[in-house]
């Protein structure tokens, strides 16, 4: 978009522009959401920038009424497998705040003079100035949503000093964090913000894009739920997840299950945290999870003038990809699923985790254990492992590459790379390889030809011919060729089709 377009989205306060761009305004001096209710300014006095870093670098603060800072993640980040899009999923996690610049660059493999010029020149703002961007957001939302003393917050977001944290929150706020925090029952229904539901608990909403399939996301994570590290109950979805610098449990529900007004775009989420500094990386990880950052109209649009997936697109407009809190885990549990029933990797999964888990300092009703890391697993004699001998072999050699740090499968991962490295691995094939692209590195474009569900699904739709989904080999590879051909009218959304299809069977009342 160039600025004039930009301009004529603001006037027309188009939601779904939040997140992708920024407006300023210089008579002002603030920066708002595309979406901000006030009246839109004269276009000689607005500004326009990619980032919410790049506005804060020009001296701009952020409005008070559309509090641009909460606004949805920009679509791209999670679309784009070049080195900004990937250095920005992995800013996004807090690698620059825990490892600093040379951190990020070391994972994106190159020099930290190019990572900034790269960064700098698409966003208007260099990483340091996007991490400062996210430290303030964090700060933020403990000040609201905690008791936590203000000098607690400053380092668990983040700071190095009170006197940083301070500046930046009056720069970015034009407020201090004691007026932040006197002002959060105003704040809380416009920021989707509230006070926390018990102690050591954070409440906040995620805002999203609409439509979303919500309903349909958790019921399908729920399916794989794994005893003891998963569960659903009175409508949340709960899991224990290894962050950065300690443990925490999310639980996570549908807006429309609570209390909160109808039309607003949040999904509720509950953080319990041991340790604070860990906000920002598990709010990331839990828009990952549930594919938040997406935007569907572009998505439908493509996939609903197909002739095949075009009336399940058109049915269903808010689709979204189940992703994963942890993309080393997707991918063992990936490995657990193969040629067994979703009921049967869920056993072995319960039994690995009891086996091989960390156990939670202080459990929470069934959630008594993370899942295993890959460097325990990397150790672990696959002859005592739950499972055939060939996976258990599989499963170990997964988990030795990724423990040692030659593959791996964080937010910042080059697509193409992990997937070679994986096809090289014993017992990861191309199905496996596809999941783990699909939901563990958040691929738009991955595509399952030989999925059983994949397959049976176009059967019923009548693209591949009846019976072509039977155990006998050539049969399956020759509807597997079709479905192929098929999902080159879906690019690059070919991962938002499986999801469609998939849920088209289990509409049936079966299981994908």
């Amino acid at each position: 978009m160039d600025d004039e377009r930009r301009y004529q989205a603001a006037l027309s306060k188009d939601a779904r522009f939040d997140g992708v761009f920024f407006t300023a305004v210089t008579s002002t001096g603030i920066y708002c959401r595309p979406s901000c209710p006030a009246i839109t300014p004269k276009r000689e006095n607005m500004r326009f920038y990619r980032s919410a870093a790049a506005a804060q670098e020009a001296g701009f603060r952020a409005c008070k009424r559309c509090r641009p800072d909460a606004s949805p993640g920009s679509p791209e980040w999670n679309i784009r497998a070049d080195v900004v899009g990937r250095a920005m999923r992995l800013i996004a996690d807090g690698i620059v705040d825990r490892d600093g610049v040379e951190g990020l660059a070391a994972r994106l493999g190159y020099e930290q003079r190019q990572v900034r010029r790269l960064i700098s020149a698409e966003l208007g703002a260099g990483p340091l100035a996007i991490a400062r961007a996210q430290r303030a957001q964090t700060a933020r939302v403990l000040t609201e949503t905690t008791q936590l003393q203000l000098s607690e917050i400053a380092f668990a977001a983040g700071f190095t000093s009170i006197r940083q944290f301070n500046a930046t929150m009056r720069e970015v706020f034009a407020a201090t964090p004691s007026e932040l925090r006197e002002a959060r029952g105003r704040r809380g229904s416009r920021t989707g913000t509230r006070a926390a539901s018990a102690p050591g608990v954070i409440r906040l909403r995620l805002p999203y894009r609409p439509p979303i399939d919500l309903d349909r996301m958790l019921a399908f994570l729920a399916a794989r739920a794994i005893p003891g590290v998963e569960s659903v109950d009175d409508g949340w979805y709960r899991r224990t997840v290894l962050l950065p610098n300690g443990t925490g449990i999310l639980s996570l529900r549908s807006i429309l299950d609570s209390k909160a007004p109808s039309g607003q775009a949040h999904v509720e989420c509950d953080l319990r945290l041991t340790d604070m500094r860990d906000l920002t990386a598990a709010v990331q990880r839990c828009r990952r999870l549930l594919d938040l950052d997406a935007d569907p109209e572009p998505i439908a649009a493509a996939l609903s003038a197909d002739p095949v997936i075009g009336p399940l697109a058109v049915a269903c407009p808010g689709r979204r990809v189940p992703g994963h809190v942890d993309g080393d885990e997707l991918a063992i549990r990936a490995v657990l699923g193969q040629q067994v029933s979703v009921a049967a990797a869920k056993r072995l999964g319960a039994r690995l985790a009891a086996a091989y888990g960390k156990p939670l300092e202080q459990p929470e009703g069934t959630l008594t254990h993370c899942f295993p890391t890959v460097g325990t697993l990397a150790a672990a004699d696959p002859a005592t492992l739950p499972m055939p001998r060939s996976r258990a072999v599989a499963l170990v050699g997964l988990a030795t590459a990724l423990a040692s740090g030659d593959l791996s499968l964080d937010p910042g991962a080059d697509r193409e790379r992990a997937a070679a490295q994986l096809l090289t691995l014993p017992g990861i094939g191309p199905w496996t390889v596809s999941y783990i692209r699909m939901r563990a590195l958040s691929d738009p474009d991955a595509f399952l030809p030989t999925d059983v569900g994949v397959l049976e699904a176009l059967a019923r739709l009548g693209a591949v011919p009846d019976g072509a989904t039977p155990t006998k080999a050539a049969a399956r590879a020759a509807a597997a060729k079709t479905a192929a051909e098929l999902a080159g009218n879906w690019r690059p959304w070919r991962s938002y089709a499986v999801q469609h299809l998939w849920a088209f069977l289990e509409e049936k009342g079966q299981q994908a």
